[in-house]
């Protein structure tokens, strides 16, 4: 017995092979932007030693570059840069202000397990 009720989407899919190469353009765009994004987070990661004055840099570029590729993969696979600019800000503003809010907590809790740590390891 055949159903009615399901679509199969893949045989509706009518674009043009220059709509397709479009297509097929942009996601090699986003696979090369989110990729050297990776490598320069794992090069900083493997060149600056973790007790280097340099290394509270490397920790807040390593959350400000998870944060963008956070929401450029949400802008472009969840295809929210399609909506209108008041419903993406709607979205990604509330989202980017709670991973604010949760690195602050993890930090300060970080912080406060350092402190702890060294009065009563000492």
């Amino acid at each position: 017995m055949e159903r009615d009720d399901v679509i199969e989407y893949s045989l509706d899919a009518h674009h043009s092979e220059e709509a397709g190469k479009k297509i097929r353009a942009k996601i090699w765009k986003v696979t090369a932007l989110l990729t050297a994004v990776t490598i320069i987070e794992v090069a900083l990661g493997a060149m600056i030693k973790q007790g280097s004055g340099a290394w509270p840099f490397v920790k807040w570029s390593f959350i400000i570059m998870t944060l963008l590729k956070a929401g450029y993969i949400v802008m472009v696979f969840m295809h929210l840069g399609d909506e209108r600019k008041v419903m993406r800000y709607v979205i990604l503003v509330p989202y980017f202000l709670f991973m604010l809010y949760l690195i602050y907590i993890a930090l300060v809790e970080a912080l406060a397990i350092s402190g702890a740590l060294q009065t009563y390891g000492s």
